[in-house]
């Protein structure tokens, strides 16, 4: 049976790592080579840095960062924000990333995707999905796809966008339920199994840790892959360590730390 992995996140502006609720109110969370490292020995599967000012500020993602992260980690390392042609991948990866995660280019320009899959390979690609909930799960809908951090709407239906991904090279996607991002009052569960069962590609699940449970929880009902936080890692509330202690109680299977 195939592990899942605990994936620790680092939104990152300028030189600093911040965290907010629902995309807003960012606070000052700490050095983001400093995080990555500390993350990596505490027993993360993998750190995945964003940039989440690139795309808005029309920017390339900030490489010195990149750098100074790669630097400090041996476990996988995933950076999107501000990567919009198969040079800006090109530029990530030569400065230390394993793979890099797409969201705003990918939907303007969906060839991206198959690009940059075709020259790092599938498992290179991630791309990233920022789901604005429209209509109860029990619908069938999974949600609009929105972009540049949830201040533009694209009308895209969550469910087709992720299957086209799929379709078009993508080796994973990053899934963002807007409506839980920050909150701590779980991972939305329903969006995420829509998603999780309609493609053939792994599902990160993302947006509203906030406790162990709420990863018992993903895994078993929301059927993710992969379940990414920030805030409760960052901050102390819970270290890595005990969630896989709470996954192995529940019998989902999990890496432990070296």
């Amino acid at each position: 049976m195939l592990t899942k992995r605990i994936i620790a996140c680092l939104d990152v502006d300028g030189e600093r790592t911040v965290k907010g609720v629902q995309f807003a109110d960012l606070r000052h969370a700490g050095d983001p080579a400093e995080l990555a490292l500390r993350h990596a020995a505490s027993g993360a599967d993998e750190i995945v840095l964003l940039d989440i000012s690139a795309t808005h500020e029309q920017r390339a993602t900030l490489l010195h960062t990149v750098r100074r992260t790669a630097c400090e980690l041996f476990i996988p390392f995933c950076v999107g924000g501000g990567i919009r042609t198969l040079e800006d991948a090109a530029r990530v990866m030569d400065a230390g990333a394993d793979k890099v995660s797409i969201n705003s280019a990918a939907v303007s320009h969906p060839e991206l995707i198959g690009q940059i899959a075709a020259r790092f390979g599938s498992q290179a690609v991630v791309v990233a999905i920022d789901a604005r909930r429209t209509a109860d799960n029990v619908t069938g809908c999974s949600g609009e796809v929105m972009l540049r951090g949830g201040r533009q709407s694209t009308g895209l239906d969550v469910l087709a966008w992720a299957q086209k991904a799929a379709q078009l090279g993508a080796g994973e996607i990053l899934l963002t339920c807007m409506s839980q991002d920050g909150t701590r009052a779980g991972f939305d569960c329903a969006v995420t199994a829509l998603v999780a069962r309609a493609v053939p590609i792994p599902v990160i699940a993302s947006g509203g840790a906030g406790s162990p449970q709420h990863f018992v929880d993903v895994f078993q009902h929301g059927h993710a892959d992969a379940a990414l936080a920030a805030s409760i890692f960052h901050f102390g509330e819970h270290a890595i360590a005990s969630v896989k202690q709470t996954l192995a109680t529940a019998g989902i299977p999990v890496r432990w730390p070296c």
